[in-house]
């Protein structure tokens, strides 16, 4: 027979009559489509009416889909649409995975259900990699590849930039990887093996541990992004499970509970076997990566259980109960079309799609797609803004995923994963020590015929034992010296916080102790403890982080056995702290002395109303491009702006000091006050001095419950010069300011300390120096620390001294900060005189006031900018500090 693109026709009258099911203000597509009508069902979906008569029906139509089955048609549409010049199916295919991934969580993550109408994330709102996720971040990579050197279609109603472009995909799968690293992987410091779990979406707080059979797809397609070792170490997992059950339980629970004695489990409502592909697929990825024959004979394990537990007469049939054998009277469309044909590839290395080097994916289904040569490649004449991957994304080529070379094969065992050392680990979780080594299987020997494959002895029976997997490895592959690393056992703590509340007036103190009302508050950060009566903490030791290898801290996991995110806070009020004994080792109050916080209150320019402001000025700044950075004040851009207006008006600016960063104090500006929290870092060193009384009350109140306004610090001098020698700062600036505010950079933090002079102490004298650590001032790794939000700590290798060299009787204290634009622009905001050295080396000082407009210097003091020093303070429990609990 000839064909003539009957089976393309067939494909685009399909596609053509699920278009209605994307007939949503969502862009989600509806989970269900009548061929022949549509959609009429779910026109009133509400109130139940599901028929084209318009009756009844219950249970009535949904509307909820998943973030596989809407975000998992790029390939097949795309592909259809570039063979039939059909744009309709690749338009709304991939508005319906960006519909998908905008609603992502603010954590990274992607939940399991959303609503097609609403778009809102269904509950309960869990995140995983498994059933209703799945292939969602299949999709996000394979769409990447796929899409590579090809061109957006000619005609598209989606104008979004990067929507057609695939290195968008590929970000997306790279943000998606990294989300659940950090928030659903469940890493080898707390658990035997490594596993992915579920997770809360919005927090990454574990919820539930169950293993489920369609996550096996996993480490194929970290296999397909090139992170080799991430996909082995979550396939032993899968392949241990399979050597102990002979299949996949459909949802395994790694954590026991009471009524398996802490052991772990089959789910008794998720205990059948589907013949699912998922597992045979990433041992292939796995294989064709690594070239490990230990991935041969995983394969020859799923060969040799699926012949002995699925074969029937008529087909191979699923296993309704993975440990008794029992069969389902029925073959799943995707045995043959995914399982048989992955197995099938496996042992066929000389297959054209096991040669080929061009960007072939496989659909979630496992058809290969393939767009043809003639239409991937673009024109030459096309310009650099036509059709076509934009010249970023031609930029970011070299960042795409790679997968390393396979190692050679090790002298005599030649498997490296056979010789893996957290090999056994993935065994001691799913409990292969349990399997007998000689078990008694549940076929009897059968010799091969015309309607049998036959069962041998192979098919029943471990070269080595069952402890070692998959069970069908041979001798030759076992390391005869191998050594399994130790398994990691977490350290773990809990605090539990007897009853704090006073007794009741009639002294009784029966009845159960229960956390009193309003104890927890859920806040955006984490949770807010106002009371620890009661209270339960329990907590894991793990690394301090980035740089501090080794170095141990507590993190809380769960508060009252409620799960807490990685990245959620513990807050503790200061009035719930306060009824703990400060002497109790398990609960220990330390005072930082490295990090404080800089609490102040600084001018920031409200918008203008327009009214009052002069029509030449307002011609003249409408003639500067003047770009706000982002997450600036205007108070960080308001000099510039002023410097380019003096220029030019002369006459309204007269007698204003010429400098070009410099405010004029005659011009007057709409105000606001508002209140920052600026971290800042002590110094060390033998020139570190501490913060004076004044600054670092012992008992005083939280400087950051004060009031707007009315802070204790309100002289403070900004010199936006850098202050090295041959200049000197003035002395009567030291004498009548109690902050100054310096810039980094140009000479030592010694010799910044030694350019001030020395002056009598007291109560209007210069009390703190900040410095701060201006971008031009940082090395590439401050930079990339700051990027972070760390700051390097200042060392002051030498005592201070005055500028005539002598050691200073009284030292200043110092600290330092982010000298980023919005730090400068709050800063400057919150100085009373603002100061710079002219080209002669003199001081140019300007006052800028320091109070709200109509508010004098005599009177009253409501909007007074100014600056206070707040203490931080961890917690420790027995000397280890609680990394995650922070005191308000």
């Amino acid at each position: 027979l000839n064909y003539d693109g009957q089976l393309l026709r067939l494909a685009h009258d399909l596609a053509s009559r699920l278009l209605p099911a994307f007939s949503t203000a969502t862009g989600l597509p509806y989970p269900r489509v009548n061929l022949r009508h549509g959609i009429p069902f779910y026109q009133d979906a509400e109130s139940g009416v599901c028929r084209l008569d318009g009756t009844s029906s219950d249970p009535r139509e949904i509307t909820e889909t998943c973030s596989a089955g809407a975000g998992s048609l790029v390939l097949e549409f795309t592909t259809l649409s570039r063979l039939t010049y059909d744009t309709r199916f690749e338009d709304l295919a991939k508005r319906a995975f960006w519909a998908v991934w905008e609603r992502r969580s603010g954590v990274g993550l992607i939940g399991g259900g959303l609503d097609a109408e609403s778009g809102q994330w269904t509950m309960p709102p869990l995140a995983g990699i498994g059933a209703g996720i799945d292939s969602f971040f299949e999709y996000a990579l394979k769409a990447s590849i796929l899409l590579s050197g090809l061109s957006p279609p000619p005609t598209t109603t989606l104008t979004t930039p990067g929507i057609h472009d695939p290195q968008s995909y590929l970000q997306v799968w790279q943000t998606s990887h990294s989300a659940i690293r950090h928030h659903i992987y469940r890493s080898s410091n707390t658990e035997k093996h490594p596993y992915y779990s579920q997770s809360d979406l919005l927090t990454g707080a574990p919820r539930y541990t169950w293993i489920d059979n369609l996550s096996a797809y996993y480490p194929g397609l970290l296999t397909l992004a090139g992170n080799v070792a991430e996909a082995i170490e979550s396939h032993l997992l899968f392949s241990a499970l399979w050597t102990r059950y002979s299949a996949l339980p459909e949802r395994w629970q790694p954590v026991g509970n009471m009524h398996t004695a802490g052991q772990p489990y089959i789910d008794p409502n998720f205990k059948h076997w589907a013949g699912r592909p998922e597992f045979v697929e990433s041992n292939w990825y796995l294989f064709r990566a690594t070239g490990d024959p230990w991935f041969l004979h995983v394969g020859e394990m799923f060969l040799r259980d699926v012949k002995r537990r699925c074969w029937t007469k008529c087909g191979w049939a699923a296993l309704g109960d993975v440990v008794s054998g029992e069969q389902r009277d029925r073959m799943e469309s995707f045995f043959l079309g995914e399982t048989a044909k992955y197995l099938y590839l496996l042992f066929d290395d000389d297959h054209p799609l096991n040669k080929g080097d061009r960007p072939i994916v496989f659909t979630t289904e496992g058809h290969p797609l393939v767009i043809p040569h003639r239409l991937r490649t673009r024109s030459p004449s096309s310009s650099e803004s036509g059709p076509g991957p934009s010249q970023e994304s031609r930029d970011n080529a070299d960042d795409a995923p790679t997968c390393p070379a396979a190692p050679s094969p090790l002298p005599l065992t030649i498997s490296h994963v056979a010789n893996s050392p957290d090999l056994f680990h993935a065994a001691a979780l799913a409990q292969l020590h349990l399997v007998p080594i000689n078990p008694t299987r549940s076929s009897p020997l059968l010799e091969a015929s015309g309607s049998s494959p036959g069962i041998s002895l192979a098919d029943v029976q471990s070269p080595s034992n069952y402890t070692f997997y998959p069970w069908t490895l041979p001798q030759s592959l076992i390391p005869p010296k191998g050594t399994s690393s130790p398994i990691q056992v977490p350290v773990t703590s809990t605090l539990t916080f007897p009853n704090l509340n006073p007794p009741a007036a009639d002294g009784d103190k029966g009845g159960p102790q229960i956390i009193p009302l309003g104890a927890l508050q859920k806040v955006v950060e984490g949770v807010l403890i106002n009371s620890l009566s009661n209270i339960r903490l329990s907590m894991v030791q793990q690394s301090k982080g980035l740089g501090m290898a080794g170095v141990p801290e507590f993190r809380i996991q769960s508060i009252a056995n409620w799960a807490l995110g990685r990245d959620e806070k513990v807050l503790v009020s200061r009035e719930a702290v306060a009824a703990v004994s400060p002497a109790d080792p398990r609960f220990t109050r330390v005072k930082d002395l490295e990090m404080v916080d800089l609490v102040v209150d600084a001018f920031g320019v409200a918008e203008d109303s327009g009214d009052g402001q002069d029509d030449d000025e307002g011609d003249v700044l409408a003639e500067w491009d003047i770009e706000l950075p982002e997450n600036a004040t205007m108070d960080s851009s308001w000099s510039e702006l002023q410097a380019m207006v003096s220029s030019l008006l002369s006459s309204a600016l007269a007698g204003t000091p010429d400098h070009p960063t410099l405010t004029p104090a005659n011009v007057k500006r709409p105000v606001t006050l508002t209140r920052h929290i600026i971290p800042a870092i002590l110094p060390t060193g033998a020139g570190a001095a501490q913060l004076p009384a004044t600054l670092d009350p012992t008992t005083a109140e939280d400087p950051a419950q004060l009031s707007l306004g009315h802070l204790p610090i309100s002289t403070i001098f900004f010199l936006d010069s850098t202050l090295c020698p041959p200049h000197r700062l003035p002395v009567s600036i030291a004498k009548t300011h109690n902050i100054l505010v310096l810039k980094r950079g140009g000479c030592s933090f010694a010799e910044k300390l030694a350019s001030i002079p020395s002056f009598p102490p007291g109560p209007e004298a210069l009390q703190l120096v900040i410095m701060l650590s201006v971008p031009e001032s940082r090395s590439p790794g401050e930079n990339h620390m700051a990027a972070g939000g760390e700051l390097i700590r200042p060392l002051l290798d030498e005592v201070q001294r005055t500028p005539n060299g002598i050691e200073r009787r009284e030292p200043l204290a110092m600290v330092m900060v982010d000298g980023g634009e919005e730090t400068v622009g709050i800063l400057r905001g919150a100085a009373r005189s603002i100061g710079a050295f002219d080209e002669g080396g003199k001081l140019v000082e300007v006052k800028q006031g320091g109070l709200t407009e109509g508010v004098g210097e005599g009177g009253d003091e409501a909007g007074r900018v100014g600056l206070a020093v707040k203490r931080r303070y961890w917690f420790e429990s027995m000397g280890v500090p609680i990394g995650n609990l922070i005191m308000l």
